[in-house]
């Protein structure tokens, strides 16, 4: 892959609001490498709208124009209802919206961070289901310590060429609300 120009693809980064720090790095240090498609603050006023509505913007909107999701996985991130839709949304590949890759990058702020083992039940519960087998779907990743945007580019290039590959496993129920468990109990089945 490195003797071939990996092409910009369209993101849609998915991320638990209390790490919003964290995305907007991630979006500054891609800048040029990645075109954002995720949503900014502002974009959607969500007072007084229900959450089907919500949902069907950034469907239509956001993930449409996307090829790629990137989820950044920090302690709560697996309790989070609007993850859970936006994986579910990505995953779907219907005449309106293609299907996106997937991959997942842990912030240093996640549990697992420094292990050599990840919990699949401190993630997001769709994207745990897509990271079984040898052949997954998707891939997760550390945060890096020094930062490579040709490097992460070439994680995003891998996971837009095998949402063809391996069909995804979107069977799970959608969240009909945030889980309440504590972050660090995980979810269950």
């Amino acid at each position: 892959m490195a003797s071939q120009k990996i092409p910009r693809h369209r993101v849609f980064i998915s991320y638990h609001d209390e790490d919003r720090d964290w995305k907007d790095k991630f979006s500054r240090q891609m800048g040029e490498h990645i075109i954002d498609r995720s949503v900014k603050v502002g974009n959607i006023d969500d007072t007084n709208i229900k959450t089907e509505t919500i949902r069907q913007k950034i469907r239509d909107s956001f993930l449409r124009d996307s090829s790629v999701t990137v989820v950044l996985i920090g302690p709560c991130t697996w309790r989070r209802m609007h993850v859970d839709w936006e994986l579910g949304s990505s995953l779907r590949d219907t005449k309106r919206n293609p299907r996106s890759g997937l991959l997942g990058i842990l912030l240093p702020n996640h549990p697992d961070y420094n292990k050599e083992r990840h919990n699949p039940r401190l993630m997001p519960p769709r994207l745990a289901d897509n990271l079984e087998g040898e052949d997954s779907y998707a891939v997760i990743y550390k945060w890096p310590t020094s930062w490579a945007p040709v490097r992460i580019k070439g994680w995003i290039h891998q996971a837009f060429t095998r949402r063809n590959g391996i069909p995804p496993n979107n069977s799970r129920p959608q969240f009909v609300r945030n889980r309440r468990r504590k972050c660090s109990e995980g979810w269950k089945s």
